[in-house]
């Protein structure tokens, strides 16, 4: 069974999509739609602009699902998967992917949920942490004890986890992970607590557009982020899309779900390879490649 994957925020490259837009029809008619879309020329950030332009997220988050999904677009006939995954806002994506959402309502609830993680990022000063060597249970454990809102995010691979939460409440988590014996616990350059209690505005205003749009049925399972397991009823879909926003991503568990199920390989649609450096980290021998057309 052949496994895809969509990687999420983090991801990004200036000159992404280019190589799609110069050399194929589909993708160049795609590029164009999505600029009408999102109200601005997106692909011209994309291809030629600035790391810093294309960093803010209201532009990353747009510019990565792009990539992916015109890239599975592209792939015609030869795209045929029995699973599908995505981290983060690469579920999104995944969601297109295996045709439960067209790739026009894709990119309109993907850049409402930019602009709206955006605002909820403004709202209070906080942040992300990698805690790199340590067990997860004892990560858990260690943010719950700690005064303020920090909570487990990315469940990434073993041995690797994201914590996230106001600035001050990871701060003194990373002091006592490091005093715990992890590895490493470092601050993340990044605009705000995803995947936290803090984004609970931008849930509330996703809730609304996800609840607003036409889910069908998948052409394959889907493991979500915030169960960890594969889904094909169009409701629960929208239930776990909307609550991904303040839930960890379980990609670990997800990872091993996929692998139990009987994927016997994962091909990673989208810029980069992260992805399948989290699935070595699981099983070095575990066959991994890119999506090429």
């Amino acid at each position: 069974m052949k496994a895809y994957v969509f990687p999420g925020q983090g991801a990004q490259f200036v000159g992404m999509g280019k190589d799609l837009y110069d050399n194929n029809d589909v993708a160049k008619q795609m590029f164009d739609q999505a600029n009408e879309i999102l109200g601005f020329d997106i692909t011209s950030i994309m291809f030629s602009g600035t790391a810093e332009e294309l960093k803010q997220t209201k532009v990353t988050q747009p510019a990565i699902f792009l990539h992916s999904t015109i890239l599975a677009a592209c792939l015609g006939d030869s795209f045929q998967p029995d699973m599908v995954a995505g981290h983060s806002l690469g579920e999104l994506s995944a969601l297109v992917a295996n045709k439960t959402l067209s790739f026009e309502d894709g990119l309109r609830i993907v850049s409402k949920r930019a602009l709206a993680m955006q605002t909820a990022c403004e709202s209070e000063p906080s942040t992300m942490a990698a805690i790199i060597g340590m067990e997860d249970e004892v990560v858990e454990k260690i943010c719950a004890e700690v005064d303020g809102t920090v909570v487990a995010a990315n469940y990434n691979c073993p041995g690797q986890l994201v914590i996230s939460g106001a600035f001050p409440a990871v701060e003194k988590a990373c002091e006592k992970l490091t005093e715990a014996g992890a590895r490493r616990a470092l601050i993340l350059p990044v605009g705000g607590a995803f995947h936290s209690p803090l984004m609970e505005s931008a849930r509330e205003e996703l809730d609304a557009a996800i609840e607003a749009t036409e889910f069908k049925e998948p052409i394959c399972p889907v493991y979500q982020n915030v169960v960890a397991k594969a889904v094909v009823d169009p409701t629960e879909i929208k239930e776990n899309l909307v609550k991904q926003l303040t839930s960890p991503v379980r990609w670990t568990q997800t990872m091993k779900a996929m692998i139990a199920d009987g994927a016997e390989e994962v091909v990673e649609v989208g810029p980069g390879k992260v992805l399948q450096g989290l699935f070595k980290k699981i099983d070095r021998k575990f066959p991994t490649a890119s999506a090429e057309i």
